[in-house]
């Protein structure tokens, strides 16, 4: 019997067998994917537009040929006439399936958009940036002094203001003479000067004083999202903040499955390339929009990313980062031009300076967490955790400070989960079980009531109870283990084992109903045996991460923990240490420092010295490659317990008292043979 094609939507991970010829938006409405459509299917609103990915998709066991999808047909190409699309995507409910095919949905064509939540941090910064703004009075040309408009321009910068040795590239050149003449030979410069020997560089000129300001951005560059903060130069604030998903999700959702795909398919590397920074563009366009900033304002970026993003953001395939040694093509901090990176969206000559690397997978993020949070400052051994698909460790103090990552994957940002969705209004992001009735009661994204306060459901009307999110999940499976649903080993009890009818079988296993949308239209929402086991995944691989820096450092305990990210910012502290993501510490030793990374780019931005010091940091990291550590497979295993099987946690044990349940018939059956052999 032939098998209908196989067609997997991105970001959510959602999959299902469709017969050919069914249209995208009927498949992505039958799985519950978040794909919007208002004008019923008829190629009129174009909202429910779509992208297909081709060749070989080694993670989910997938070849995506050329014609997975129908060919283009008379709506899309009216579509396109009159308004444009984007070239690659097409229109979910025009396409159909042919064969097994690959689909993102856009964050513009997601009906609840994805909340974003690497908001700027509060910080006090020195500033001091390398792109500054100088007015001078430049000497008129004259006959007897026969000197070129650019030099009298130099000499002028260096008898007012003290600076010898600019240049300026052929662009800003073509505008000089017309921008002195027009200014009556008084102009307003733009001038970087880092860190670095080299020379002063004219990065823009206007006639006459300027005084609308200078303006950088500081990008967060990650597997799963970008967030990127438009700053003022003179002031270190943040006049505006927005973030997407990153679009190389629909290559592969953890960074080894993007290694692949560029593996696997001849020029994926490019291809990821080009889908980044054109995101890149439209990000920054919907900045400058918002702050109402012109283009020529934005003279400077920093990016902080990890391994495998910084070499596809500069162009460099990152296939030796897939393979033991994982070598970096450059450790190094990148000085850059705009047209490096092919960002037209900011000023031509504006320069870029992405952070260094610290190894083979632990990143320029990691190191901008490091200069943000300065564990080797830090008399008290602290560990900082960011959280993310990629999690970086750094465990430090003032004698020392380690640096790992570890594989978590995208189950903590809510993949991989039955219910799970992206962080958007309606996802579940708290819940509290009550360990007698085993009822639950929760919040979503987009209100503060609970669902049992009055004026519940008239809060959540418009958003609905869509998913859970990644803080959700975790404080879900956390609740479970304290109410006694979830025995130490991670299964799920029965209705029976429980005393609770929302344990519900699901085939072999059990599942936790949270939410049972048949009254109001809304989904069912469960965790299921097998959200479990993703999570159980997730966090013995962080857990794992923290021991080993632990066993090098030569030490069982912390004396404290931060955690970092936009995710490490949602999640309650006492919830991670019962699931066991974290290292048992005292709880008010458990903060969180928001998005550590985008700080740590700010700081880079506004600041020279700065730039220097996480130079130099870098070198006196110690990294430890979790990848060939022999220990890292055994901390793994006691990890999978809840919270662990093996570890104290004695601080936790003094304010959770966890039930001891055991749902595994298997041992029970084990048992009863044993007693019954007795004499």
């Amino acid at each position: 019997m032939t098998t209908n094609p196989l067609v997997i939507f991105t970001p959510s991970g959602k999959r299902g067998h469709f017969p050919q010829g069914t249209p995208v938006l009927t498949a992505a409405r039958q799985l519950g994917v978040d794909l919007d459509s208002v004008c019923g299917g008829r190629g009129i609103c174009s909202k429910c537009q779509i992208t297909p990915g081709y060749g070989a998709f080694p993670k989910h066991g997938v070849n995506v040929a050329k014609d997975a999808l129908s060919d283009w047909n008379k709506v899309e190409q009216r579509y396109d006439d009159k308004r444009g699309l984007t070239p690659g995507r097409r229109l979910g409910c025009q396409a159909t399936i042919q064969t097994d095919v690959v689909i993102d949905v856009p964050p513009e064509s997601q009906v609840h958009r994805q909340v974003v939540r690497k908001a700027a941090s509060t910080r006090a910064i020195q500033m001091d940036p390398a792109t500054r703004l100088y007015f001078v009075d430049v000497e008129e040309p004259d006959m007897h002094s026969p000197t070129g408009d650019l030099e009298r321009l130099a000499r002028a910068l260096k008898s007012q203001w003290g600076i010898d040795h600019v240049t300026a590239d052929l662009t800003l050149m073509s505008r000089l003479q017309k921008t002195l003449r027009k200014g009556k030979w008084q102009v307003s410069v733009a001038l970087h000067k880092d860190h670095t020997d080299a020379p002063a560089r004219i990065t823009h000129i206007w006639p006459g004083l300027f005084e609308d300001g200078l303006y950088g951005l500081a990008i967060d560059l990650g597997s799963t999202t970008i967030a990127a903060h438009l700053t003022d130069l003179a002031t270190g604030e943040v006049i505006a903040s927005s973030g997407i998903m990153n679009p190389q999700i629909r290559f592969g959702e953890d960074l080894m499955s993007r290694v692949s795909y560029s593996m696997m398919n001849p020029g994926g590397d490019v291809e990821m390339t080009k889908a980044v920074r054109v995101a890149l563009n439209g990000l920054i366009a919907e900045l400058l929009d918002e702050a109402r900033i012109t283009p020529d304002q934005l003279v400077e970026a920093t990016f902080v990313c990890n391994p495998v993003m910084h070499h596809l953001l500069i162009g460099i395939d990152p296939v030796e980062l897939g393979q033991a040694p994982f070598a970096l093509a450059s450790s190094d901090a990148q000085h850059l031009g705009a047209p490096d990176l092919e960002l037209d969206a900011i000023n031509p000559r504006a320069r870029i300076y992405i952070l260094p690397c610290i190894a083979g997978h632990v990143g320029a993020d990691a190191a901008a967490v490091a200069l943000s949070e300065q564990p080797g400052k830090s008399k008290d051994l602290v560990l900082v955790v960011d959280v993310g698909t990629n999690a970086e460790l750094l465990l430090g103090n003032t004698t020392r400070v380690l640096a790992c990552s570890s594989p978590t994957g995208p189950a903590f940002e809510g993949a991989q989960i039955s219910s799970g969705q992206r962080a958007a209004p309606g996802a579940i992001e708290r819940i509290r079980i009550d360990p007698v009735t085993k009822n639950p009661r929760f919040q979503v994204i987009g209100s503060e009531l609970w669902s049992d306060d009055p004026g519940f459901e008239a809060a959540t009307a418009t958003s609905g109870i869509t998913g859970i999110c990644g803080s959700g999940i975790i404080e879900a499976v956390a609740e479970m283990r304290m109410a006694g649903l979830l025995d130490e080993s991670g299964l799920i009890g029965s209705a029976e084992q429980t005393g609770t009818p929302r344990c519900i079988p699901d085939g072999r296993t059990h599942s936790y109903m949270i939410h049972d949308g048949t009254d109001d239209n809304t989904p069912r929402i469960t965790v299921t045996q097998g959200d479990i086991r993703a999570i159980q995944l997730a966090k013995s691989a962080l857990y794992a991460g923290a021991r080993l820096l632990m066993d090098e450092m030569g030490v069982d305990t912390v004396d404290r923990v931060v955690l970092a990210g936009a995710f490490g910012a949602h999640i309650s502290s006492k919830h991670a240490m019962v699931l066991g993501m974290i290292p048992d510490a005292p709880l008010d030793k458990v903060t969180s420092a928001g998005n550590a990374a985008g700080t740590g780019a700010r700081i880079a931005l506004c600041n020279i010295a700065a730039r220097h010091e996480v130079e130099i940091m870098v070198r006196e990291i110690t990294k430890v490659e979790t990848a060939l550590a022999p220990m890292f497979q055994d901390h793994f295993v006691a990890a999978n317990a809840i919270p662990h099987k093996s570890d104290p946690f004695p601080n936790l044990s003094q304010i959770v008292s966890l039930p001891n349940p055991s749902f595994n018939p298997k041992a029970g059956e084990s048992g009863r043979r044993r007693r019954r052999r007795k004499p």
